[in-house]
Order: C-alpha cells, then structure tokens, then sequence
C-alpha cells in the first residue's frame, strides 16, 4: 500500500476490506468509499472544503442530545430520510402512505382512552380527530397502538420547552397514545396543526440559509400505528391549504395525506362540552399492510 495516489487509493481502501465477515457491511462500505471517492473528484475538492465540512460535522455531532437530533435534521433536509422511507415501504396502492419519522418522537408518552384530551395544555385553536384503522381488505384492526405527536401553536414540540431544556425533563403535551376500539376506531381531542420550522439555530440552519432555502414545514401530525400481523405505518396527516406544502424543507408530503381540517364556530362539540371558541374537527382513516403481502 506505498505509493498510492490519487488514481489507486479508491482501489487500495476497497481492498483493504478484504477481510471483512459480514457481506452486507462489506457491500455498503464499499459502495460507500467509491461514492465518496467520486464525489471528491467530480468537484476537485479541496483541502479547506474538506475542513470546513469536517467542522460542520463536527458542529451537528455537539448540538446533538437527547433532545435534539442534527444529525436527522440533517438527513431530512438532503432528502436522504424520505428516500430510505421511501424505498423501505413499498406497500399496495390502497394502503396509507409513510413519510419521515422526524426527530421530535419520544418514548414513553402517556397513555390515552379514547376521546381524551392528549394536548394536555399545549396551546392551540381544539380539534377533535377521529378515524378507523383498517387493513387492505377493509377489516377493522382492534386494539392497534397510535402513538400521536405534534408541535403546538407556536410550533414548539414540548421536548423543546424552556423546561426540557433547562431541566432535561419533558412535560408530555400534544403527544399520547392509544388502542383502537373492536371495530378499529379512535378519537381524540388535540390541537389545531400550524406550520412551524425546523431548529434552525445550528449548522443545519446555517446550511439551509446558505444554500437559499427555508426552514419550514407544513402544518402536519404525527403518527405511528402498530398492530400484530401488520407493517408499522409512521406518517403524517397534513392540513390542506398550508403555503408549504410545495416546499416541505424535508420533502415528506404526498398528496394521499392532505386532508381539510374543519373548521367550526362556537358551540358543541364531538364530546357534547359547549365552547366559546372556534374549533376543528379532522376525520382520517388508515389502511395498514399485512406483513405477509410485502413486495
């Protein structure tokens, strides 16, 4: 291995995993350095590039906690985490659509019967959603876990509180989960989805405004449906008639997934409480993909 230069090293770091157990590490490293490699030399790149894209890196690794994840930020905004998503869930036409998982999910959210109030004080305009989970032959899937999240009015995610911040302790608002009915259905009481952006305080941020791009992502809620003998669906449902749908920063809008989000006056709502203010009501359904029809 002397005496590489720079039209053998490509070939002397592949051979060097020769060694290698494990075919499928084997065949990603590989496919990996030769991309790398190529990348380097389609556009001549140079010494301080180099360091300046070690640094930023570098940048993404230090923000990054268990409350903020640059890293992923960073994935979403090149379109790299919409096209594994993509390749990874090849479903029938009639099933629901997935799209990114995004960095704010948490474990442990608190559990929910139905027709329960998950924003748990997140600000926002009520809404009330319900729907049916199905699977492609239209029966009803009892019991199935719905982990729901979403940001609130002013597009903060409760991770993102000044309490989680400063406490590292998480108030879950606007977050919960619950099962499905014996006949498939669900509802709950949350809030009105807004647009919001992506942190853009760090090097992702720098990154976006340095190449011209916005921040922002339409106003959506989380899902993530999980049921036996079913694939694990994560999606949104988006709110139709948002100005970013067309430009989602992290492209994971399809148009199966846009719905009207109605709203009403005041009065009485799903639940029979009077309000005296005005509120939504979201009704979608979901179709989930037998584990044994996966392409």
């Amino acid at each position: 291995m002397r005496n590489i230069n720079e039209d053998t090293i490509t070939q002397a770091v592949i051979g060097s995993l020769d060694k290698c157990e494990n075919p499928r590490l084997k065949q990603v490293m590989t496919s990996l350095v030769q991309h790398l490699h190529a990348f380097a030399r389609d556009v001549q790149l140079t010494e301080d590039e180099w360091a300046k894209a070690i640094s930023f890196l570098t940048e993404v690794g230090h923000i990054t906690d268990d409350k903020r994840q640059e890293f992923i930020l960073l994935s979403d905004t090149l379109g790299l985490s919409m096209l594994v998503t993509t390749q990874n869930n090849k479903k029938p036409a009639n099933c629901t659509e997935a799209t990114v998982f995004g960095p704010f999910f948490v474990d442990g959210a608190p559990v929910y019967q139905n027709g329960d109030d998950i924003a748990n004080g997140a600000s926002g305009a009520p809404c009330y959603f319900k729907g049916q989970v199905r699977g492609t032959n239209g029966e009803p899937i009892a019991n199935a876990w719905l982990d729901v999240w979403q940001s609130d009015e002013d597009g903060f995610y409760d991770v993102q509180s000044s309490v989680a911040r400063i406490a590292g302790e998480t108030e879950f608002r606007a977050r919960g989960k619950l099962q499905t009915d014996d006949q498939g259905f669900f509802n709950f009481r949350s809030i009105l989805a807004e647009a919001y952006p992506i942190p853009h305080d760090g090097p992702v941020g720098r990154m976006l405004n340095a190449i011209g791009r916005h921040p922002w992502r339409p106003a959506h809620l989380h899902f993530m449906i999980q049921a036996p003998g079913y694939e694990t669906l994560i999606t949104h449902v988006f709110r139709e008639g948002d100005q970013y749908l067309d430009s989602d920063v992290v492209f994971g809008v399809r148009s199966s997934l846009i719905v009207d989000w109605v709203p009403h006056e005041p009065g009485i709502t799903p639940d029979g409480k009077v309000l005296d203010v005005p509120w939504f009501t979201l009704d979608y359904d979901f179709v989930l993909n037998p584990i044994a029809s996966k392409p």
